[in-house]
């Protein structure tokens, strides 16, 4: 699973695209976890999501995603602003944009992340400086259910 992951922390997600890997993700547990003999009519049968979510105990590997990009919000929070890490995550487009619907950022998803769990922080560069408290907010991240 950590193949998939790779890079993950810079991933603008959609919901469609959340959707895909949760799909993906069952569909390996599937694979794994393989069907199970249902005990009264004796037929194979695959498993439920419940019973994925029972048998494999680790985080869904949406929360994963979340908790890496929070921890990565950290790291660049902390960056000088004159890097390029920084000024491509964080700071706004600047000239002319294009006349469509505007593109789904990475910091989008950083305030939706803060969103779920009660952190309505408009200004996240600043609470990312205190370790403790940010390692809380991956914490409580990592915990939160996914529907």
């Amino acid at each position: 699973m950590l193949v998939v992951l790779y890079g993950c922390e810079t991933w603008s997600l959609t919901l469609k695209e959340e959707r895909r890997l949760r799909v993906f993700e069952n569909k390996v547990l599937r694979r794994v976890f393989e069907p199970k003999r249902d005990e009264l009519t004796g037929e194979w049968r695959k498993l439920r999501n419940e019973e994925l979510n029972n048998l494999f105990s680790s985080p869904s590997i949406i929360r994963v995603i979340k908790s890496r990009r929070l921890k990565w919000v950290r790291h660049v929070a902390r960056m000088e602003e004159r890097r390029s890490v920084y000024r491509v995550l964080v700071e706004k487009h600047v000239g002319k944009k294009p006349l469509e619907r505007p593109r789904f950022r990475w910091i989008y998803n950083v305030k939706m992340d803060l969103q779920e769990v009660g952190c309505c922080y408009m200004d996240w560069i600043e609470p990312a400086q205190d370790r403790d408290r940010w390692r809380a907010l991956v914490n409580v991240v990592m915990k939160f259910q996914v529907p």
